[in-house]
């Protein structure tokens, strides 16, 4: 009888981690078709429209710092012009938190200034943050990317990671409290660079596995690589981040704000912009995966 019973209970638990399994694969699905429903309906209607069907109400774009997206399109339409300009883009690695109800996507994109241009004149990647909204749909949160020169390897299959260290099984928290707990980890994080060097705390901060975005280069994987970019001891890199949020599951959320990059004691900043970041849980401790950061020139 108890081993009748060990394995019924055996076959129950399988089932839930089947279930739970499928469900989290159903979830990506989802946010990464919505991607490329998104980067096909640019190619075929144009930018301002794909945007505005696909960016949540609250959604954040950098105009040149963070405003409402959709209000900002709506306030600043788009001139009558003959051309027909071409962002094109893919999904190269997109990844979902245990609820499945946050995500986020990079990969690299290409601009014309005419879809029938034969070649782009821009290159970069981009980080896009979605959640899935009341409705059940996928609207992006925010957005942001940098520029590059033209890649020379071919296109990258989609690869889509799976929070495998995480728990199969999804439990609520509490938002409120796991998204100023977040937005406090991303002010400790400033603080602990301007203390104790940028690199220092960047090695502290970051998982292993790190993907880092900056202006003009081509993104570094892994907190190594990546580590090269940050900025050098002798200069001040400082952040104010504008808001937070995180997934119900509490594994996964996001940040954004501005930076600010300064010359040893020198007032003036050498160099101010916006970033964005996506954090993970790792061993009860968030830790950044994804970090963005794109320069603003304000004059």
């Amino acid at each position: 009888m108890k081993k009748l019973l060990c394995l019924t209970l055996s076959l129950g638990f399988m089932t839930l981690g089947f279930s739970q399994q499928a469900k989290e694969k159903s979830a990506l699905q989802s946010m990464v078709d919505t991607e490329l429903a998104f980067a096909r309906m640019a190619a075929e209607q144009g930018i301002r429209p794909s945007f505005m069907a696909f960016i949540a109400d609250d959604g954040i774009l950098f105009r040149p710092r963070a405003v409402k997206g959709k209000q900002w399109m709506i306030d600043h339409p788009v001139p009558a012009s003959d051309q027909h300009p071409l962002l094109s883009w893919y999904p190269a690695v997109a990844e979902i938190a245990v609820a499945g109800d946050m995500g986020y996507t990079t990969g690299p994109w290409e601009f014309k200034n005419d879809i029938h241009d034969a070649k782009p004149v821009a290159f970069g990647n981009f980080l896009t943050v979605w959640k899935k909204q009341a409705d059940g749909s996928w609207k992006f949160a925010a957005d942001l990317g940098i520029s590059t020169s033209e890649p020379t390897h071919t296109a990258l299959p989609l690869a889509m990671q799976r929070n495998y260290k995480q728990p199969r099984v999804s439990r609520d928290v509490n938002i409120v409290s796991e998204r100023a707990a977040l937005f406090s980890q991303d002010r400790q994080f400033s603080s602990s660079s301007a203390r104790i060097g940028a690199r220092k705390s960047f090695l502290l901060y970051a998982s292993p596995e790190i993907r880092v975005f900056r202006e003009n280069k081509f993104p570094f994987i892994g907190n190594a690589p990546a580590s090269q970019v940050i900025p050098v001891e002798q200069n001040l890199w400082t952040w104010q981040p504008k808001a937070a949020d995180v997934s119900r599951s509490g594994d996964l959320g996001y940040s954004y704000g501005s930076y600010r990059l300064a010359s040893g004691d020198a007032k003036a900043a050498a160099e101010t912009g916006n970033y964005l970041r996506i954090w993970q849980k790792r061993g009860g401790t968030w830790k950044v995966i994804v970090d963005v950061a794109n320069p603003v020139n304000e004059r």
